[in-house]
């Protein structure tokens, strides 16, 4: 090829790209200017001097596991980290963070709220794992990972007996459902909370059984396989949740750690749960898009109980690898997908506040990306393509939660 031709190819491609930008500015402008719903975050509570730091941002924190190796964009130094920090430096409380990143509401994972993170903006998920294991679980550790969240899954469970006016575990099953578990889900809805949230991915695989009521009590008294009480927990669990208006969230991606167990997560060990006709009134919530098991969740989302986010997707993955996994949920399923962050405090450098903004600005390119390759292909207009950004950014979550 000579040189002018090779000119010529260059200066063509480079006016193509220009007129062809990888988001439709019209897009683009609809993306930026609706005011999100936060799915998932664990935003820090702010303490004042003296105070002792809030650590209640998750049940299982992940910022003390044996060390491992961070995804690229989640590394100190990024480009991404750098500019978080310089486009935050004036941030000086959580609900400025949230207009700063166009947020209206953040759905918080936290064990408790408090002040700092006002009900108007926050909205409660707490942790129901603790209530799954009410047993000696030295069987269920076999790393030292698990070992450090089986301890804080058990200091939990006691702060529940606490707040259920207990000692210690009631000697019966029934009891423990009734005094116990209904009653600290029933706590947490009084409380405020909006669903409950499960971090089981860290502890266990996802495979949940259908365990007879003989068989959970044979379990409760030592006499069966441990497996059986957990599943028929959460169950119950499950049920009592739809019972009370909430959704039941739940890890669902590679998570945190060189020990978790990826083949463990796959969405797939979940669909007898979500085909099961007596759990159809409680929805599930895949957080983090089942990563990197995507293309099978795609296929679960025809289930009417079935939902996902793509929490932490924004943080690990760039935005055109995210658009690819955006536009085949969007393809398929549209009204299932919902904008998330998963902002947390995963070292000193990235704290939840600098999450939140790589997070929020990936996804929401992401989303222009996907919505534009779709309109440019002819599978959509330029009136729809809006219409899904704003469902995907707010009107999805508006629509499982029953917000009006």
């Amino acid at each position: 090829m000579s040189a002018r031709l090779l000119l010529a190819l260059t200066l063509a491609i480079a006016a193509c790209q220009r007129s062809n930008p990888p988001v439709d500015p019209q897009i683009a402008s609809e993306i930026a200017a609706t005011k999100a719903i936060d799915n998932h975050a664990h935003p820090v509570r702010p303490t004042a001097s003296g105070e002792a730091p809030d650590t209640e941002f998750d049940a299982l924190p992940v910022d003390n596991l044996e060390p491992s190796s961070d995804p690229v964009r989640m590394r100190n130094g990024s480009p991404e980290l750098m500019e978080a920090h310089k486009a935050l430096g004036g941030i000086k409380t959580p609900e400025h963070l949230l207009d700063f990143l166009g947020i209206d509401t953040m759905l918080a994972n936290r064990v408790a709220m408090g002040p700092g993170l006002p009900s108007n903006r926050f909205l409660w998920v707490p942790y129901a794992d603790a209530l799954m294991y009410p047993l000696d679980n030295s069987s269920m550790i076999h790393n030292p990972d698990q070992k450090a969240f089986f301890a804080l899954e058990e200091k939990l469970l006691k702060r529940y007996y606490t707040e259920c006016g207990l000692i210690t575990r009631p000697a019966q099953l029934d009891d423990y459902l009734t005094k116990v578990v209904r009653a600290t889900l029933e706590r947490h809805r009084q409380g405020g909370a909006v669903a409950e949230k499960f971090e089981m991915a860290y502890l266990r695989p996802l495979d949940i059984g259908n365990p007879t009521k003989a068989e959970a009590e044979s379990a409760f008294a030592g006499k069966g396989p441990y497996k059986d009480l957990q599943d028929y927990i959460f169950r119950f669990i499950a049920s009592e949740c739809g019972r009370l208006g909430m959704a039941v969230h739940f890890h669902s991606n590679a998570g945190s750690g060189s020990y978790f167990n990826v083949a463990g997560v796959n969405p797939l060990l979940f669909e007898p749960l979500l085909d099961d006709p007596s759990l159809r009134k409680t929805n599930f919530v895949f957080l983090h898009g089942g990563w990197p098991y995507t293309h099978e969740l795609t296929a679960l989302l025809t289930k009417s109980n079935a939902y996902l986010d793509f929490s932490n997707d924004g943080l690990i993955l760039y935005p055109a690898r995210l658009a690819q996994i955006l536009r085949e949920w969007l393809e398929y399923v549209p009204e299932k997908v919902l904008f998330a962050t998963d902002a947390y405090p995963y070292t000193m450098e990235m704290g939840w506040q600098e999450s939140a903004y790589i997070a929020n600005k990936s996804a929401r390119q992401a989303l222009g990306i996907a919505l534009t390759g779709m309109l440019r292909d002819g599978e959509i207009t330029r009136e729809r393509a809006s219409e899904l950004a704003r469902m995907v950014l707010r009107g999805n979550a508006r629509g499982l939660y029953k917000w009006k």
